[in-house]
């Protein structure tokens, strides 16, 4: 028997909100039995899905949504009632122990870290993207939260990521690498060379520069780096993944005689394809908070959306913001 808990949800967050939200909600209550919700969205919504599952979903009608082009910081400065802000306050009052929504990624960093607030010691929290390596999962951090950086930022990064790595990701001893463009500690800009000095002290199974050919490849279990170049990479390796698989599909249907192969090789194509799929992962963990907040793909469907609930719930049974304070208290030596 699991461990109960609360995920507070963003019933709005989505390319397809609200509808495969309120499946993929469906789906995560249905595989977790010990798993409780507080759905956060328009009334019309939120309410019926809670009257449907009384004991286990809880509504919180709110009367704004933040939407993907809006500026994030002004957006949740101006619409605290909206999906986002709800949720993430929900955390803070303790009502619900980590946050999950597949909607804006600025407006989820922002109000996360105006109302769940920061770690104490944790300088900037950094998003954690999960790739879907064939080898096995590879955590890329910074994504996207800090194009700017510091050689100590990622080494708070390397150890953040380190321990969500061991305690959600199941990996015993952690290997660390620094993305750059060579493997020589000399290699690189001067934030590159500066943080490979800071890791090769201070971070526990750094195991030095990791190329942009290594990062898929399984060498690394965590990839540290900027949130500009991490954002980079992550998607050109989503766009090179689109462009292989449509590119093959062209090829594959182009004659009969390709057509009947294609039928043979298909299915290993489709095992391929789905451990390549971001959906698998479900979310990505931004890191350094004082409670658990997952970020999903805009494009989750309801799969996706179950996955990223589940990996909330699994973060806060591990106690993953405790275990990074924890750490991050032994390392500075606070």
């Amino acid at each position: 028997m699991e461990k109960p808990v609360t995920v507070a949800v963003d019933v709005m967050g989505g390319d397809a909100a609200p509808q495969v939200v309120l499946e993929g909600l469906e789906l995560a209550l249905a595989a977790d039995k010990d798993l409780s919700v507080i759905l956060t969205g328009q009334a019309d919504y939120v309410e019926p899905f809670a009257a449907a599952h009384v004991g286990r979903a809880i509504a919180v009608a709110t009367s704004e949504v933040i939407g993907m082009e809006e500026h994030p910081a002004e957006a949740v400065r101006q619409k605290k009632d909206s999906s986002i802000v709800v949720g993430c306050r929900l955390v803070k009052e303790e009502r619900a122990g980590g946050f999950f929504s597949a909607g804006s990624t600025g407006a989820c960093m922002a109000a996360a870290t105006l109302y769940i607030g920061r770690i104490k010691g944790i300088t900037r929290p950094a998003i954690a993207s999960i790739l879907p390596s064939p080898v096995c999962p590879v955590i890329l951090t910074d994504i996207g939260a800090n194009a700017d950086a510091k050689p100590e930022y990622l080494l708070q990064f390397a150890q953040m990521a380190a321990v969500y790595a061991r305690h959600v990701m199941k990996v015993e001893q952690p290997r660390i690498g620094l993305l750059n463009i060579g493997e020589e500690e000399t290699k690189g800009s001067l934030l590159a060379q500066e943080a490979y000095q800071l890791l090769k002290e201070q971070a526990p199974g750094f195991c030095g520069n990791a190329e942009g050919t290594d990062i898929l490849q399984g060498r690394f279990d965590v990839v540290v780096t900027d949130g500009f170049t991490g954002n980079v990479a992550l998607k050109t390796i989503e766009g090179t993944a689109a462009v292989l698989f449509d590119q093959l599909k062209l090829v594959l249907t182009a004659s009969l005689p390709r057509k009947l192969a294609a039928g043979v090789i298909m299915p290993g194509l489709k095992e391929l394809k789905k451990s390549l799929s971001a959906d698998e992962v479900g979310g990505a963990p931004l890191l350094g908070l004082k409670g658990s907040c997952i970020i999903g793909h805009g494009s989750s469907n309801a799969r996706a959306v179950a996955n990223g609930i589940a990996v909330t719930a699994q973060c806060i049974r591990e106690r993953l913001p405790e275990l990074i304070s924890e750490t991050v208290a032994i390392e500075t030596g606070r």
